[in-house]
Protein backbone atom coordinates (compact mmCIF):
# COMPACT_ATOMS: atom_id res chain seq x y z
CA UNK A 1 0.00 0.00 0.00
CA UNK A 2 1.40 3.30 -0.93
CA UNK A 3 2.01 5.97 1.91
CA UNK A 4 -0.60 8.30 0.94
CA UNK A 5 -3.56 5.41 0.79
CA UNK A 6 -2.83 4.66 4.51
CA UNK A 7 -2.18 8.43 5.49
CA UNK A 8 -5.98 8.96 4.07
CA UNK A 9 -7.37 5.57 5.48
CA UNK A 10 -5.98 7.01 8.92
CA UNK A 11 -8.40 10.20 8.42
CA UNK A 12 -11.13 8.03 7.76
CA UNK A 13 -10.15 5.96 10.59
CA UNK A 14 -10.49 9.33 12.85
CA UNK A 15 -13.30 10.57 11.20
CA UNK A 16 -15.23 7.64 12.27
CA UNK A 17 -13.37 8.46 16.08
CA UNK A 18 -15.00 11.42 15.97
CA UNK A 19 -18.35 10.37 15.31
CA UNK A 20 -18.31 8.14 17.78
CA UNK A 21 -16.97 11.05 20.07
CA UNK A 22 -19.87 13.72 19.01
CA UNK A 23 -17.08 15.66 16.85
CA UNK A 24 -17.96 17.23 13.56
CA UNK A 25 -15.46 20.05 12.63
CA UNK A 26 -12.14 20.26 10.42
CA UNK A 27 -10.94 21.79 13.87
CA UNK A 28 -11.80 19.07 16.10
CA UNK A 29 -10.09 16.87 13.02
CA UNK A 30 -6.91 18.84 13.05
CA UNK A 31 -6.50 18.94 16.85
CA UNK A 32 -7.05 15.22 16.98
CA UNK A 33 -4.33 14.34 14.59
CA UNK A 34 -2.45 16.75 15.91
CA UNK A 35 1.03 17.25 14.08
CA UNK A 36 0.63 14.87 11.57
CA UNK A 37 -2.74 16.69 10.11
CA UNK A 38 -2.42 17.69 6.20
CA UNK A 39 -5.17 20.09 5.13
CA UNK A 40 -4.39 18.90 1.37
CA UNK A 41 -5.36 15.53 2.28
CA UNK A 42 -8.70 16.66 3.08
CA UNK A 43 -8.95 18.00 -0.35
CA UNK A 44 -8.08 14.70 -1.89
CA UNK A 45 -10.97 12.44 0.41
CA UNK A 46 -13.68 15.24 -1.05
CA UNK A 47 -12.78 14.47 -4.44
CA UNK A 48 -12.83 11.00 -4.09
CA UNK A 49 -16.15 11.12 -2.81
CA UNK A 50 -15.35 9.67 0.65
CA UNK A 51 -16.01 12.77 2.83
CA UNK A 52 -18.00 15.87 2.44
CA UNK A 53 -16.61 19.68 3.80
CA UNK A 54 -19.22 22.08 4.76
CA UNK A 55 -17.34 25.75 3.81
CA UNK A 56 -20.12 27.81 6.39
CA UNK A 57 -19.37 25.85 9.36
CA UNK A 58 -16.48 23.66 8.74
CA UNK A 59 -18.32 20.44 9.50
CA UNK A 60 -16.83 17.76 8.05
CA UNK A 61 -18.76 14.29 7.62
CA UNK A 62 -18.12 11.03 5.86
CA UNK A 63 -19.95 10.20 2.79
CA UNK A 64 -22.13 6.63 2.51
CA UNK A 65 -18.80 5.39 0.93
CA UNK A 66 -16.40 6.75 3.27
CA UNK A 67 -18.34 5.63 6.15
CA UNK A 68 -18.09 2.35 4.35
CA UNK A 69 -14.48 2.19 4.38
CA UNK A 70 -14.14 3.62 7.60
CA UNK A 71 -16.01 1.27 8.80
CA UNK A 72 -13.65 -1.63 7.76
CA UNK A 73 -10.51 -0.02 8.80
CA UNK A 74 -12.20 0.14 12.33
CA UNK A 75 -13.83 -3.13 12.34
CA UNK A 76 -10.09 -4.34 11.30
CA UNK A 77 -7.78 -2.60 13.84
CA UNK A 78 -9.98 -3.44 17.30
CA UNK A 79 -10.59 -7.14 15.60
CA UNK A 80 -6.65 -6.65 15.74
CA UNK A 81 -6.07 -5.51 19.00
CA UNK A 82 -9.09 -8.18 20.57
CA UNK A 83 -6.30 -10.71 18.75
CA UNK A 84 -3.30 -9.86 20.03
CA UNK A 85 -4.25 -9.20 23.21
CA UNK A 86 -6.07 -12.33 23.89
CA UNK A 87 -3.66 -14.73 22.16
CA UNK A 88 -0.52 -12.90 22.53
CA UNK A 89 -0.73 -10.90 25.67
CA UNK A 90 1.38 -8.20 23.45
CA UNK A 91 1.30 -4.97 22.38
CA UNK A 92 -1.95 -4.84 20.85
CA UNK A 93 -2.09 -1.10 19.81
CA UNK A 94 0.78 -1.44 17.56
CA UNK A 95 0.24 -4.24 16.22
CA UNK A 96 -3.28 -3.23 15.02
CA UNK A 97 -1.80 -0.40 13.74
CA UNK A 98 -0.71 -2.20 10.98
CA UNK A 99 -3.31 -4.66 10.79
CA UNK A 100 -6.49 -2.09 10.47
CA UNK A 101 -5.15 -1.70 6.39
CA UNK A 102 -5.83 -5.03 5.96
CA UNK A 103 -8.19 -5.25 2.87
CA UNK A 104 -9.29 -8.98 2.82
CA UNK A 105 -13.13 -9.18 4.49
CA UNK A 106 -12.64 -13.04 4.39
CA UNK A 107 -9.69 -12.78 6.67
CA UNK A 108 -11.39 -10.47 9.40
CA UNK A 109 -14.45 -12.27 8.76
CA UNK A 110 -12.26 -15.78 9.87
CA UNK A 111 -10.69 -14.05 12.99
CA UNK A 112 -14.12 -12.47 13.86
CA UNK A 113 -15.61 -16.13 13.91
CA UNK A 114 -12.42 -17.83 15.41
CA UNK A 115 -12.49 -15.41 18.50
CA UNK A 116 -16.60 -16.23 19.33
CA UNK A 117 -17.51 -12.74 17.52
CA UNK A 118 -16.42 -10.46 19.92
CA UNK A 119 -18.32 -7.06 20.23
CA UNK A 120 -15.85 -5.07 22.19
CA UNK A 121 -11.79 -3.99 21.40
CA UNK A 122 -9.73 -4.25 24.64
CA UNK A 123 -10.31 -0.92 25.42
CA UNK A 124 -14.09 -0.89 25.44
CA UNK A 125 -15.01 0.38 22.12
CA UNK A 126 -17.50 -1.41 20.17
CA UNK A 127 -16.62 -3.63 17.01
CA UNK A 128 -18.79 -3.17 13.99
CA UNK A 129 -20.14 -6.23 13.10
CA UNK A 130 -19.65 -8.05 10.12
CA UNK A 131 -21.77 -9.84 7.62
CA UNK A 132 -20.05 -13.20 10.19
CA UNK A 133 -21.84 -11.46 12.84
CA UNK A 134 -25.08 -11.11 11.64
CA UNK A 135 -25.37 -14.44 9.72
CA UNK A 136 -23.63 -16.03 13.22
CA UNK A 137 -20.99 -18.24 10.91
CA UNK A 138 -19.62 -20.92 13.00
CA UNK A 139 -18.16 -22.61 9.76
CA UNK A 140 -15.01 -21.95 11.67
CA UNK A 141 -14.66 -23.79 15.08
CA UNK A 142 -14.83 -20.62 18.03
CA UNK A 143 -11.96 -20.83 19.99
CA UNK A 144 -14.12 -17.92 22.15
CA UNK A 145 -17.71 -18.89 23.57
CA UNK A 146 -19.97 -17.37 26.18
CA UNK A 147 -19.69 -19.52 30.14
CA UNK A 148 -23.55 -19.68 28.95
CA UNK A 149 -22.77 -22.31 26.43
CA UNK A 150 -20.85 -24.03 28.95
CA UNK A 151 -22.18 -27.52 30.35
CA UNK A 152 -22.18 -27.56 34.26
CA UNK A 153 -18.96 -29.53 35.80
CA UNK A 154 -17.20 -27.39 32.90
CA UNK A 155 -14.04 -25.31 33.17
CA UNK A 156 -12.29 -23.23 30.78
CA UNK A 157 -9.54 -20.13 30.94
CA UNK A 158 -11.73 -17.07 30.69
CA UNK A 159 -10.46 -15.16 27.67
CA UNK A 160 -12.30 -11.97 27.93
CA UNK A 161 -15.20 -10.06 29.69
CA UNK A 162 -17.46 -7.66 27.54
CA UNK A 163 -18.77 -5.12 28.95
CA UNK A 164 -18.61 -1.36 29.26
CA UNK A 165 -19.71 -1.21 32.47
CA UNK A 166 -16.91 -0.17 34.70
CA UNK A 167 -18.50 -0.91 37.98
CA UNK A 168 -19.66 -4.39 37.00
CA UNK A 169 -15.73 -4.94 36.07
CA UNK A 170 -14.70 -3.87 39.11
CA UNK A 171 -17.10 -6.28 41.17
CA UNK A 172 -16.25 -9.07 38.30
CA UNK A 173 -12.47 -8.59 38.90
CA UNK A 174 -13.29 -8.09 43.14
CA UNK A 175 -14.32 -12.18 42.70
CA UNK A 176 -11.09 -12.95 40.67
CA UNK A 177 -13.29 -13.24 37.43
CA UNK A 178 -10.99 -11.72 34.57
CA UNK A 179 -8.88 -12.99 31.81
CA UNK A 180 -6.51 -15.74 32.42
CA UNK A 181 -8.64 -17.30 35.42
CA UNK A 182 -10.06 -20.62 35.28
CA UNK A 183 -13.69 -20.33 35.67
CA UNK A 184 -15.93 -23.46 36.53
CA UNK A 185 -20.02 -23.57 36.07
CA UNK A 186 -21.44 -25.36 38.63
CA UNK A 187 -25.36 -24.16 38.09
CA UNK A 188 -27.40 -22.55 35.12
CA UNK A 189 -31.03 -22.30 36.95
CA UNK A 190 -32.35 -20.42 38.78
CA UNK A 191 -29.28 -18.33 38.39
CA UNK A 192 -26.14 -19.20 37.51
CA UNK A 193 -23.22 -20.41 39.86
CA UNK A 194 -19.82 -19.86 38.86
CA UNK A 195 -16.59 -21.36 40.79
CA UNK A 196 -13.60 -19.37 40.37
CA UNK A 197 -9.98 -18.98 42.73
CA UNK A 198 -11.76 -21.19 45.27
CA UNK A 199 -14.96 -19.55 45.57
CA UNK A 200 -18.71 -19.81 44.92
CA UNK A 201 -20.20 -16.95 43.05
CA UNK A 202 -23.65 -16.37 41.94
CA UNK A 203 -24.24 -14.32 39.02
CA UNK A 204 -27.30 -13.54 36.66
CA UNK A 205 -27.40 -14.46 33.24
CA UNK A 206 -26.92 -11.19 31.64
CA UNK A 207 -23.84 -10.28 33.29
CA UNK A 208 -22.22 -14.31 32.60
CA UNK A 209 -23.24 -14.40 28.68
CA UNK A 210 -20.27 -11.15 28.92
CA UNK A 211 -18.11 -13.37 30.31
CA UNK A 212 -16.30 -15.54 27.02
CA UNK A 213 -14.00 -18.17 27.62
CA UNK A 214 -11.91 -20.33 25.69
CA UNK A 215 -12.89 -23.22 24.04
CA UNK A 216 -12.19 -26.28 26.73
CA UNK A 217 -10.36 -28.65 24.27
CA UNK A 218 -6.82 -28.63 24.88
CA UNK A 219 -5.73 -27.95 21.31
CA UNK A 220 -7.98 -24.83 21.13
CA UNK A 221 -6.53 -23.00 24.33
CA UNK A 222 -3.18 -21.14 22.94
CA UNK A 223 -0.60 -21.42 25.31
CA UNK A 224 0.68 -17.61 25.56
CA UNK A 225 4.06 -17.90 26.66
CA UNK A 226 4.61 -20.18 24.07
CA UNK A 227 3.31 -17.79 21.13
CA UNK A 228 5.19 -15.12 22.33
CA UNK A 229 7.95 -16.69 22.22
CA UNK A 230 7.39 -17.61 18.91
CA UNK A 231 6.56 -14.32 18.00
CA UNK A 232 9.47 -12.81 19.06
CA UNK A 233 11.41 -15.49 17.22
CA UNK A 234 9.90 -14.58 13.81
CA UNK A 235 9.56 -11.11 14.42
CA UNK A 236 6.39 -10.05 11.95
CA UNK A 237 5.50 -13.28 11.84
CA UNK A 238 1.55 -13.10 12.39
CA UNK A 239 1.61 -10.23 10.21
CA UNK A 240 3.29 -12.22 7.39
CA UNK A 241 0.60 -14.73 7.66
CA UNK A 242 -2.38 -13.02 7.50
CA UNK A 243 -1.87 -10.35 5.38
CA UNK A 244 0.33 -12.27 2.66
CA UNK A 245 -1.53 -15.51 2.78
CA UNK A 246 1.32 -17.07 2.09
CA UNK A 247 1.69 -20.09 4.36
CA UNK A 248 4.67 -21.84 3.48
CA UNK A 249 6.77 -18.31 3.88
CA UNK A 250 5.25 -17.33 7.15
CA UNK A 251 5.71 -20.75 8.60
CA UNK A 252 2.12 -22.33 8.54
CA UNK A 253 2.59 -25.14 6.00
CA UNK A 254 2.12 -27.79 8.38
Amino acid sequence: MDANKREKEEYLEKLWEMKEQGLSTVDDLALTMSSTFEACLIDDLVVEGLVKLAQDNGKITLTGAGEKRARQIIRAHRIGERLIDDIFGGDFEKGACEFEHTNTVQIIDGICTLLGHPRECPHGLPIPKGECCRNSVKMTPNLVSPVTEMEIGQSARIAYINSADDRQMHRLNGQQIRPGTVIKLHQKYPCFVVECENANIALDEEIVSNICVWSNEPQMQPPRKKLKAVEKKRGSWWSRCLGLGNKKECGCAD
